[in-house]
């Protein structure tokens, strides 16, 4: 069997591109946890570890000797997060990362059951004491019709790309119907200069 690679199969909803378009996601399943706080902060790095932990988990089983039912060859998908404010941040009328509040997800494939999942988390747990893992939770979800396009460069000039992202929706008569975004992560910024990061940006809209 062919290995399912993300960039590959899923362009349309990975490698938009620099100029905004209609997307109309579909339902699918990730491995999310919740938290609060700047991006910069060790919380926000210990999330990021734990859905790394359990997402290679799943993906390494078979080596470790336990094949998952209906698993097929696949590459981790990227990370992902929603992001909105908190009652005090949306009151200034300026940008405080401290006030930021986020889910962190991972998509997972489509065989991942919460059996599966759990079965994940047992074993994330066995090896990394350390990480907080029954914070994670399984969901399945879908943003349903969305405005997103490709930003390239600093997660700082964001503004710039939702600029063009609504001034798009006024012309195509669209709205957009929630301040929360989601975030997907094409390039690590741990190993990615700012200037060659590249993030898909997407908010919900209706007609």
């Amino acid at each position: 069997m062919i290995k399912y690679e993300w960039r590959k199969k899923d362009e349309k909803i990975y490698l938009p591109k620099q100029i905004p378009t209609i997307y109309n996601d579909t339902e699918k399943s990730y491995i999310k946890l919740q938290g609060a706080g700047h991006p910069d902060s060790d919380s926000f790095r210990v999330n990021v570890e734990i859905l790394y932990a359990l997402s290679y988990s799943i993906r390494m089983m078979p080596k470790g000797g336990y094949t998952p039912k209906d698993y097929y060859e696949y590459t981790v998908f990227p990370l992902e997060g929603i992001w909105d404010l908190d009652e005090e941040g949306r009151k200034l009328d300026y940008l405080d990362k401290n006030h930021f509040v986020y889910q962190l997800m991972i998509r997972q494939p489509d065989f991942v059951t919460r059996e599966l999942f759990q079965r994940a988390v047992e074993s994330v747990r066995a090896k990394k004491k350390h990480l907080p893992v029954d914070t994670a939770t399984l969901e399945s979800f879908s943003d349903g019709l969305c405005v997103q396009m490709m930003h390239h460069g600093s997660y700082d000039k964001e503004p710039e790309t939702f600029s063009k992202m609504e001034k798009y929706c006024e012309e195509q008569g669209l709205i957009r119907i929630e301040k929360s975004h989601r975030e997907i992560y094409i390039t690590d910024a741990r190993r990615t200069a700012p200037e060659k990061l590249k993030t898909v940006l997407r908010f919900k809209v209706s007609k």
